[in-house]
C-alpha cells in the first residue's frame, strides 16, 4: 500500500475529497497511490490538504521490512543482508516445537536456508537454541535425582518450558525495538 493511500485512509478521506482539498486531479492522485513519486508542487500540495511534513509522503521501506547490510565479523569481505522480519520469523519459529527439543533448532535453521538470512544474528539465535537444548534436560535430571516428588518435577518441566518461550519472545521484542537480540552469546555454535 502506498504511503499517500494509507494517509489519506488514515484521515477518511476520499481521492475526489482529497483532490477538491489539495487542487491536484484524482488521477494524479492515483497515480501516486500506484507508485509514482510526488514530486515538487505536487508534494506540497498533498502534503498540505492531508496536514502532514512533506517527507512523510515520500515512500520510504518501513524499518521492519528493510534489510540492513553488515559485515560479517569471521570474514570481513562478505557483506550480509539482514532482514528483521524474516528474524523475528526464524526467531519465533522455535515456540512450536519446544516440547521436541531437536526440531526447535531444525526448523529455524531450514528457515535460515530457505529464507537465505545466514548471518550473526541468525547463528546467535540458532546458538541460544541449542544451548538451552543441552542445559534443559541436564536440569530436568538434576531435578529428578533430587527426588522432591512428582510436583517439583512437574513445576520443573514448566518452567523449563517457560523459560525457553520467554527467551525467544524476549529476543523478538528486542529485534522489534533495537534491532538486536536481548539473549545472545559470544560465540556462535554453528
Amino acid at each position: 500500500m502506498s504511503r499517500l493511500k494509507k494517509l489519506r485512509e488514515q484521515k477518511n478521506i476520499t481521492q475526489e475529497e482529497l483532490s477538491k482539498k489539495s487542487g491536484i486531479s484524482a488521477r494524479t492522485i492515483q497515480r501516486i497511490e500506484t507508485g509514482k513519486e510526488p514530486k515538487g508542487y505536487t508534494l506540497r500540495a498533498l502534503a498540505k490538504a492531508l496536514e502532514i511534513e512533506e517527507n512523510e509522503l515520500l515512500h520510504k521501506e518501513s524499518e521492519q521490512q528493510k534489510p540492513e547490510i553488515l559485515a560479517d565479523k569471521e570474514n570481513p569481505r562478505e557483506v550480509v543482508l539482514i532482514n528483521y522480519t524474516y528474524l523475528k520469523l526464524i526467531n519465533l519459529s522455535s515456540i512450536p516445537f519446544i516440547l521436541i527439543p531437536p526440531l526447535n533448532i531444525i526448523i529455524p535453521f531450514i528457515l535460515i536456508r530457505t529464507m537465505k538470512q545466514k548471518n550473526v544474528l541468525t547463528k546467535q539465535l540458532i546458538s541460544v537454541q541449542i544451548l538451552w537444548t543441552i542445559v534443559a534436560p541436564i536440569v530436568f535430571i538434576l531435578g529428578i535425582f533430587l527426588k522432591l516428588g512428582n510436583r517439583f518435577t512437574l513445576i520443573l518441566l514448566i518452567l523449563i518450558i517457560l523459560s525457553n518461550v520467554f527467551i525467544i519472545l524476549r529476543n523478538a521484542i528486542e529485534i522489534d525495538k533495537r534491532k538486536r537480540l536481548y539473549y545472545r552469546l559470544n560465540f556462535n555454535m554453528i
